[in-house]
């Protein structure tokens, strides 16, 4: 009795069918048997025309490696962080579990490791038993050959060759089974299957077994078991279709399909199997966050993001290197300390609320490395700005995506200081330093040595006056002790010091829109600054005038483990070591005795307060002979733009009469008191006699004036 075509298997169907078994045929070399040439004559190929462009197709596919999720991790190996653009962890085939490799092969191709690149006898039976059940029942694609498809997707940079990848053409089958031809001639079995489980998506942005593994069970592949591994292999047809987060019944129904071809094919018992089947999905679902959003520091993620991105020896552009840290599958240890980054976040977050128009920020740096080992600030990252979220990184400068900073106020008194000592000024030298003085324009010098051109500066004390020297100025903050100063050191000096030290200078002139920073007031510190940036300054007292980069890598591996870069500390001496001393000296007494010493840590710290220009920004900076942090609140809009702190409430408390010393200070102790335990017990070199003390005349009361700068 002959069999019947049904009616839906009609002549241009067939046409599209046996195109592909054309295909097959070509590719297996038996065109000259006879096998293709029925099948040329109904798509109406010559078998000539099918044998020349399967010549001109490449000869091997060539297999770029796998996008891989990269981990960000601490000073101690732990993970703060995940960067990918695909959720991709590699595995060995040996670290899959001989159940899961065994579910994959017996449904998606139970002949594997008999067959070659192609499975005729495979391809021949989804042909059938599709037409005969009017759909797709069975996939007649070996796994080599899904393997190809799934390499030109990934791979394809271009909508022109994405669309290449995916169009339902003779051309693109063409194309994937000479490719499937190559693969198994160049790679064994093992090869192939493990690039394939690494390969594929398994549903819910899970890429590869080990993804999907630890995602859905919280496990690695090794340890699948039946029940997870058969739902696992029956993703792969239609991840999208077929998630168990999303569509519980339709994935319940396929891991059954799965075990129900486990049992047929003799790998598993059919009572086991039935007994498995009655139980539901399982899922312990586990999610592997993305990015800084997610990150345990997340402004120091976002740091470190930009500061890579501008590493030229990770890519030639930014794309490159953004590509290699999403990804590579690296692994970048970092200098966070997870206990300093606690007591930062405590410190800060305590004294100025996320939703307040006030803005608190603070940074770590170790001295004589530059290790940077905290990032915190009082508003979260995110979106939501009625929650006080925000995206800027009021911490770091806007070289490294943050924003333009704030005035430091006074704390910029101690580059004046530093360079007074380092041209052989004793710390005795004093001034008369009264409550106002009027400076005429001629009395400070560029750095050409041609007198400033700015007009009469007026400057006045808000704190105390009189006769000051080096310690009773710096710890009592007298502005108009400074003003004179500067003008013994000239303000190119101080100016070239501080860049030396790491803040970011770099407009001395006022060219463009900017305002000059190179003039008298720099020694009140007019120029806009980060926390970081300051840390970082300061951290070369407390080194002994050894200046290092802020930096918060130290190495870079690719997914081997193997050493890409390793960041070692840049570091120069900027300053004699006496003179750090005889400036480590001075400053301790704002700690011990002066505005701060509210402060004190019951071991050497030294500091400085600072209060900008109509209160919008108050500081304390200040440090151990092993850590320096710098603290700051600031006003701020949404977009940080600066505002008057006077009335604004932190949360905590409502600022009125802003200073450093009340309102920065305690943040900066706070976070340090968070880590003395694991500082160990340091003192500062006593400064040497040369730098202390002179015989020669004092400046004396010349008449100059008025500035509303304090602290």
């Amino acid at each position: 009795m002959s069999e019947q075509r049904p009616e839906h298997l009609t002549p241009a169907k067939v046409a599209s069918h046996l195109g592909v078994m054309l295909a097959v045929a070509a590719v297996l070399g038996v065109v000259v048997a006879g096998l293709a040439i029925p099948f040329a004559g109904v798509v109406g190929i010559g078998a000539k025309n099918v044998a020349e462009t399967m010549d001109q197709l490449p000869a091997e596919l060539e297999t770029e490696a796998l996008a891989q999720r990269t981990q960000v991790l601490d000073e101690d190996g732990e993970t703060i962080a995940t960067l990918y653009d695909q959720n991709r962890v590699n595995v060995q085939l040996a670290d899959v579990s001989r159940t899961m490799v065994k579910a994959i092969v017996a449904i998606e191709d139970y002949r594997f490791y008999q067959h070659g690149a192609l499975d005729l006898k495979g391809t021949l039976r989804a042909f059938i038993t599709n037409q005969a059940n009017s759909g797709v029942v069975q996939g007649g694609s070996s796994i080599t050959q899904q393997l190809v498809k799934l390499t030109l997707v990934d791979q394809a940079k271009t909508k022109k060759e994405r669309q290449e990848a995916t169009d339902d053409s003779y051309a693109r089958k063409l194309r994937e089974l000479r490719y499937a031809v190559a693969l198994e001639q160049r790679h064994s079995k093992d090869w192939i299957l493990e690039r394939y489980l690494n390969t594929a998506y398994f549903g819910d942005g899970a890429f590869g077994i080990q993804a999907a593994a630890r995602h859905y069970f919280g496990v690695n592949a090794s340890d699948l078991n039946l029940k997870q591994s058969s739902l696992l292999a029956g993703l792969v047809k239609n991840p999208t279709g077929y998630d168990p987060t999303n569509s519980p019944d339709r994935a319940l129904e396929r891991r059954n399909v799965v075990l129900d071809r486990m049992a047929q094919l003799g790998i598993v018992k059919e009572k086991r199997v039935d007994k498995i089947k009655k139980q539901k999905l399982g899922l312990d679902t586990q999610t592997t966050p993305n990015g800084c959003v997610n990150a345990r520091a997340p402004f120091f993620c976002d740091y470190l993001l930009n500061y890579l991105l501008k590493d030229p020896s990770l890519g030639k552009n930014a794309k490159q290197r953004r590509e290699l840290i999403f990804s590579g599958g690296l692994t970048i240890r970092t200098t966070i300390d997870l206990q300093a980054q606690a007591a930062a976040d405590e410190s800060v977050t305590s004294a100025v609320y996320p939703e307040s128009q006030a803005i608190g920020g603070l940074a770590m740096v170790e001295p004589g490395t530059g290790k940077v080992r905290a990032i915190a600030q009082s508003r979260p990252m995110g979106a939501d700005r009625s929650q006080g979220q925000t995206y800027l990184n009021y911490v770091v400068n806007n070289k490294y995506g943050g924003s333009s900073g704030f005035q430091p106020g006074s704390t910029f008194k101690v580059f004046v200081l530093a360079a007074a000592i380092e041209q052989g000024l004793p710390t005795n030298t004093g001034f008369n330093s009264p409550e106002q003085m009027e400076i005429p324009e001629s009395a400070y010098e560029d750095c050409d040595g041609e007198p400033y051109g700015y007009g009469t500066w007026s400057v006045g004390n808000s704190t105390t006056s009189g006769y000051k020297d080096m310690y009773t100025g710096t710890r009592e903050s007298v502005n108009t002790f400074f003003a004179q100063l500067e003008q013994r050191t000239g303000i190119c000096e101080p100016y070239e010091l501080a860049k030396a030290m790491g803040v970011d200078l770099t407009n001395p002139e006022g060219k463009g829109d900017g305002l000059p920073e190179r003039v008298p007031t720099f020694v009140l510190g007019i120029p806009d600054a980060s926390p970081l940036e300051m840390a970082e300054a300061y951290a070369t007292f407390a080194a002994r005038g050894l200046h290092c980069d802020a930096h918060p890598v130290t190495a870079i591996e690719d997914a081997r483990g193997n050493v890409l870069k390793e960041y070692e500390p840049e570091c120069q001496q900027v300053m004699e070591e006496t003179t750090a001393d005889a400036v480590n000296d001075i400053l301790r007494g704002v700690i011990e005795g002066g505005f701060a010493s509210a402060q004190a840590l019951g071991r050497d710290a030294a500091g400085k307060t600072g209060t900008t220009q109509n209160g919008q920004a108050v500081w304390f900076v200040g440090y151990t002979p092993n850590m320096a942090a710098a603290a700051m609140i600031a006003g701020a809009n949404e977009s940080g733009t600066p505002l008057s702190l006077e009335g604004v409430s932190t949360g905590p408390t409502t600022i009125y009469g802003a200073s450093g010393s009340t309102y920065a200070a305690p943040v900066w102790g706070g976070a340090m008191r968070g880590i003395l335990d694991e500082l160990p017990v340091e003192s500062f070199v006593p400064p040497s006699s040369t730098t202390t003390y002179s015989t020669s005349d004092d400046f004396g009361d010349d008449d100059f004036g008025d500035d509303d700068f304090d602290e």
